[in-house]
C-alpha cells in the first residue's frame, strides 16, 4: 500500500526518556514535542474496543517525522504486541492522507489486515499488520486540519533547529499551530 511518500517512521520503545536521549544526543534529531499521556477518542484493537493509552514524542528529520511511542499499561494494541514479542524499535511506517476512505479501501483490496485503529486529533488512523513476521506495520493517518497544522508546526520547528530546548511539551506544538490544548499525537 502506498499513498504518497512515507511521512513518518514510528518507533515503539519501553522507555521514552531513554529513547529521547538517544535521538537527541546521539542522532542529533529534534526538537521533540512530548505528550505524556494520549488516549485516543476511539480505539479498537483486532475488532474489540481497547483503552490503549500511550506517551509519544514527535520530531522531524528533514521531511520525515519521527514518532516515539511508549505504551502505558497493558491494554491491547499493536504497540503492546510488538513489545510482548520482545521487539523494540521501528514498528511502523506511516502514510498521511486527505482521502482516508479511498486509501483505506485500496489497502483492504490489496489484502492488508487491520490490527488497530481509531480517532485522534480529529482524524482517523489505522494500522495494518506487517505482511512478514519481522516486517513493519503500515499506518494510514487521516490529516484533519488540526493534525495537519500540528504536524506542520513540528516540521517547521526542526528546519532551523539550533540544538536548544531539544525536548518540549506538547502544548508548545499546539500553540505554534494555533490549536487548543487537548491531547497528543499520532
Amino acid at each position: 500500500m502506498t499513498s504518497g511518500p512515507i511521512a513518518q517512521l514510528g518507533f515503539v520503545v519501553r522507555d521514552l526518556d531513554k529513547a529521547l536521549r538517544h535521538w537527541v544526543g546521539f542522532l542529533g534529531v529534534g526538537p521533540f514535542f512530548v505528550a505524556d499521556e494520549i488516549k485516543p477518542d476511539q480505539f479498537v484493537h483486532r475488532g474489540r474496543p481497547s483503552n490503549a493509552t500511550f506517551s509519544a514524542a514527535l520530531a522531524n528529520s528533514g521531511p520525515t517525522q519521527i514518532e516515539l511511542i511508549q505504551p502505558l499499561g497493558e491494554h491491547p494494541s499493536q504497540w503492546q504486541e510488538f513489545l510482548e514479542a520482545g521487539r523494540e524499535g521501528l514498528q511502523h511506517v506511516a502514510y498521511w492522507t486527505e482521502n482516508f476512505d479511498v486509501d483505506f479501501a485500496a489497502a483492504q483490496a490489496k489484502g492488508h489486515r487491520v490490527a488497530h485503529g481509531g480517532l485522534l486529533s480529529g482524524g482517523r488512523f489505522v494500522y495494518f499488520d506487517a505482511d512478514i513476521a519481522d516486517g513493519y506495520a503500515i499506518e494510514l493517518s487521516e490529516q484533519s486540519p488540526e493534525k495537519k497544522a500540528v504536524f506542520g508546526a513540528i516540521r517547521d520547528a526542526g528546519i532551523n533547529w539550533d540544538g536548544r530546548d531539544p525536548i518540549r511539551p506538547w502544548a508548545q506544538a499546539l500553540a505554534a499551530a494555533d490549536v487548543p490544548v487537548r491531547g497528543g499525537g499520532s
